[in-house]
């Protein structure tokens, strides 16, 4: 899931001794693996949001201890930072306490256009063209790579199989299909569907993609399009239902309202399948958002965590290699941190084809899905666009004019745009 999707990250807040970097609370880091009076010549500063699969920190924290091990000149202090990752991270990379190395979430092109990350081309080497395509495509910017991408997020819908069954419903195949199956699940007891708290989550995306608009095309804000006005404004007939559930304990991002039986069908995540597994075992099957209508496609969305080198930083050098490093030459490692800790897609192919945990079952199912129908946000998407997009869709799902509040908001968004490109 994208970082810049929700305030509070999927993995949850974590809590534990805080530090403060820039006037702005940061997460509480590890004493570096060299020892700040060691032989290293070099500490890096390694940020990562605060994940909430257990033993996430542990990991990361045995990576840089064995870089270290590799690279004696260099220590790493790994900071665990929780709340809203995102603005942190903004904000500390306008000072000198700016991270090193540090993870993002929907790869942001704004951040290499203004000068924030350093170009990683050199990194990739022969390794390059094992990387899955569109995860190199989604870190270009005008030719040149500024990331390697960790893992891949897949999120689609999960459902479950008895429940449909004993009502007689087939898995939805079409929108159309989706909310009479919504509809028909919803009963005294509960909603037939759980998207997120706010009645949205993703769907206004999943929406304009599943009727083959597009949210930004070639520079251009383009989700006021008559294709994206049709679907966003389609919408509304979850909400007219009352299928939709709301206002849940947990969002979307946890499968609990899936498996405590709350609803028969959610909008989740691969990384909640393991959890899924264990409480439900193979009653549940995986579909991707439906087509909106006919020539419309299916869509699952692509997200996950890509890690950048702070081209203002002072350690430059000892940064591109310790990215390097790890989630270029340590495919050991790339596969206990796809599989290890929930379930991710390891971003090169051949880590992903030696995953055995994803090779099978429903995980199996979802990395096929991700291959045909994966979608990644635009590199321009970031979460003023993202924000004046759902903001326009909120209002139209209440009875709002489709067309007039997505135009507006695509005149609005398009300025952001084009301080982004500018730089």
């Amino acid at each position: 899931m994208s970082a810049q999707r929700t305030h509070l990250s999927r993995r949850g807040f974590l809590g534990g001794s805080l530090m403060v970097v820039a006037g702005a609370v940061v997460g509480c880091g590890t004493h570096p693996t060299g020892g700040s009076s060691g032989g290293a010549r070099t500490t890096l500063n390694v940020w990562y949001h605060a994940y909430g699969e257990a033993g996430t920190q542990q990991a990361a924290t045995r990576y840089a201890t064995a870089f270290t091990k590799a690279n004696p000149d260099i220590a790493v202090k790994v900071t665990w930072v929780p709340g809203d990752y995102t603005s942190k991270l903004n904000a500390s990379l306008l000072t000198e306490a700016a991270p090193d190395v540090f993870e993002t979430g929907d790869f942001s092109e704004s951040l290499a256009r203004r000068g924030q990350i350093a170009a990683l081309d050199d990194l990739y080497g022969s390794a390059g063209p094992d990387f899955n395509k569109g995860d190199r495509d989604a870190v270009t910017v005008e030719g040149k790579r500024y990331g390697v991408k960790m893992i891949d997020d897949i999120m689609m819908l999960y459902y479950r199989r008895s429940v449909l069954s004993k009502a007689g419903i087939t898995p939805p195949q079409t929108f159309d299909e989706l909310v009479a199956a919504a509809k028909a699940l919803t009963t005294k007891d509960g909603k037939g569907l759980f998207v997120g708290n706010d009645g949205l989550g993703d769907t206004p995306i999943l929406a304009v993609l599943s009727n083959r608009g597009e949210l930004v095309a070639n520079g251009k804000a383009a989700f006021d399009s008559p294709q994206a006005v049709e679907a966003v404004a389609g919408l509304k007939r979850l909400h007219d239902d009352q299928s939709l559930q709301l206002g849940f304990t947990t969002d979307w991002w946890d499968p609990a309202a899936f498996t405590q039986n709350v609803v028969p069908m959610q909008w989740c995540g691969l990384w909640a399948m393991p959890q899924i597994k264990t409480a439900l075992g193979d009653d549940f099957g995986v579909l991707p958002w439906p087509a909106f209508k006919a020539g419309g496609t299916p869509v699952v969305r692509v997200g996950g965590w890509t890690s950048c080198v702070n081209a203002k930083g002072r350690n430059v050098d000892a940064a591109k290699r310790y990215v390097q490093w790890l989630w270029i030459q340590q495919t050991d490692l790339q596969k206990d941190w796809a599989e290890g800790y929930g379930f991710h897609i390891p971003p090169r192919n051949s880590v992903a084809a030696a995953a055995d945990k994803l090779a099978t079952g429903p995980a199996k199912e979802t990395v096929a899905l991700a291959a045909k129908y994966g979608r990644n946000n635009p590199g321009t998407w970031d979460s003023a666009v993202g924000t004046l997009f759902s903001s326009a869709a909120a209002k139209i799902v209440t009875g709002g004019d489709a067309a007039a509040l997505l135009a507006a908001a695509a005149q609005q968004a398009q300025a952001d745009i084009d301080k982004q490109i500018s730089g």
